[in-house]
């Protein structure tokens, strides 16, 4: 399996090839996060990797794991922007993990092994987006959700953005126009 998964990113997703077989994508895409890093911290404010024109490698599997579960690319570069920065180490207090900010339990029930592993993460959050997106119909409702747990909205008994947003806590009610904001901007 990783050998075919390290075949798919080195040929479909323009990965540089480094020896065939012994490439180390970990060891790259820490180089590449770093290198981003580094130029961010240069000038304050600047996208993160996840945005525009980050890392080659974040971009070309972002767009691949939006192309296979029927996502925008933009939306998905979106939610990795406001969820982790592009940082595909990202710890949050609460627990979540990796790109996408995986809880374990969605990670398990996802199948996600080993959520920092960006692959992984990517697919199973975008797995997790798009099946919020049909439950919910609306794809505000969707983010959050994401954010909140779905638990949350039919707990408040929240069925409409416009009408009942208020009723949703404060980081959900600032994190869905920033993702919506994020995506127009990425579109």
């Amino acid at each position: 399996m990783e050998l075919v998964r390290l075949a798919e990113a080195q040929v479909n997703l323009g990965w540089p090839e480094q020896g065939g077989s012994n490439f180390d994508f970990s060891l790259y895409l820490d180089q590449a996060v770093a290198a981003a890093a580094q130029a961010g911290s240069a000038t304050a404010g600047a996208p993160s990797p996840a945005a525009k024109g980050g890392p080659a490698p974040l971009n070309n599997l972002i767009d691949r794991v939006a192309a296979d579960n029927g996502l925008p690319s933009s939306l998905l570069r979106a939610v990795v922007e406001a969820e982790s920065g592009g940082n595909p180490a990202a710890t949050s207090s609460a627990g979540a993990a990796g790109l996408m900010q995986l809880m374990p339990g969605t990670a398990a029930s996802l199948g996600v092994t080993d959520p920092y592993d960006p692959v992984q993460n990517l697919y199973g959050g975008a797995r997790y987006l798009k099946g919020l997106i049909n439950r919910f119909g609306d794809l505000r409702l969707a983010l959050a959700a994401y954010n909140s747990g779905p638990g949350t909205l039919s707990r408040l008994g929240v069925t409409n953005w416009e009408r009942d947003r208020g009723m949703l806590p404060v980081e959900t009610q600032a994190y869905v126009p920033k993702v919506m904001a994020l995506y127009g901007a990425y579109g």
